[in-house]
């Protein structure tokens, strides 16, 4: 696969991701245990059934061939996922926003001290406009006093990053098991999560087929093609058009909720936009 294409499914992937905050807000009654083991079910459902097609072989089969680097990106990833739900629910959106877009520094250090992948001058001027512009998205919105929920927040963005980085070093030009194997893995925390300390996992029929619809589409084919360009995309730029997700997931709210973007969403998205628009265009004219 060429980066050209790689980049290209990684795009397609973050617009997919990007809906998932709009799902959320149709969400009912259902709390964040429930909708993440909802949802997971049906990411690993999704995902399954892509990888069964992609190497047409059989579910048995499929799950002889996981290795070792599948449960290393698995495992990490349900935590990301699972870190990603708790964030939400002990600080504030802005914030979680806002520390999340750590996640491309995060990489690019990681990818430069373990596999000597060194990011261009391109990259670092991309993750330094990011970075502005999410800051100014976040705004006033920052929870600065709410300690818990900031740390599951960099702890998100951090397994992200270490995920991004294990499937480019690992030289498969297939992760896809790690991603199914996130998906279950975040399903059985989730629900146990739910029994123990939450409301159970009984929910209305609304609720769950939001879920699962969230988990299929919006995550299940998100992080597919995110997952499936990463070996060809050096992590740290993995990471960048992955930011897409949190400038248009506010755009799609808006469009189809009526919720208006104020001021500073606008301009901090825009940057964000044309950073991520410019390290693309430069990949590619650097890939030809």
């Amino acid at each position: 696969m060429t980066k050209s294409l790689a980049m290209l499914l990684i795009l397609i992937g973050a617009v997919c991701m990007s809906f998932a905050a709009l799902f959320v807000r149709l969400i009912d009654q259902a709390d964040g245990f429930q909708i993440l083991a909802y949802r997971s079910i049906s990411l690993a459902g999704t995902v399954g059934i892509i990888i069964c097609m992609r190497r047409k072989s059989s579910p048995l089969r499929i799950i002889g061939t996981i290795g070792s680097t599948d449960w290393c990106i698995g495992v990490v990833l349900s935590l990301a996922f699972t870190a990603y739900v708790f964030a939400l629910l002990n600080t504030s959106v802005a914030s979680a926003l806002f520390i999340l877009a750590s996640a491309p520094l995060i990489a690019a250090i990681l990818s430069w001290i373990w596999i000597s992948e060194r990011p261009s001058l391109i990259v670092w001027l991309t993750i330094f406009l990011a970075g502005i512009g999410i800051t100014i998205m976040a705004g006033k919105g920052i929870a600065l006093g709410q300690t818990t929920g900031n740390l599951l927040a960099f702890a998100s963005a951090t397994f992200f990053a270490i995920m991004l980085v294990i499937a480019r070093y690992s030289g498969k030009d297939d992760v896809l098991g790690g991603t199914f194997l996130g998906g279950v893995l975040s399903c059985g925390m989730a629900a146990i999560c739910a029994i123990t300390i939450g409301d159970g996992l009984y929910v209305s029929l609304y609720d769950l087929m939001i879920s699962l619809f969230m988990g299929a589409f919006t995550i299940g084919i998100g992080i597919t093609l995110v997952t499936w360009g990463t070996p060809f995309v050096p992590a740290a730029e993995v990471s960048l058009l992955v930011l897409l997700e949190s400038v248009l997931s506010p755009i799609w709210v808006w469009i189809l909720l009526g919720e208006v973007m104020i001021p500073h969403e606008i301009l901090g998205g825009s940057v964000v936009l044309l950073s991520v628009t410019g390290l693309t265009i430069a990949s590619i004219a650097k890939s030809r």
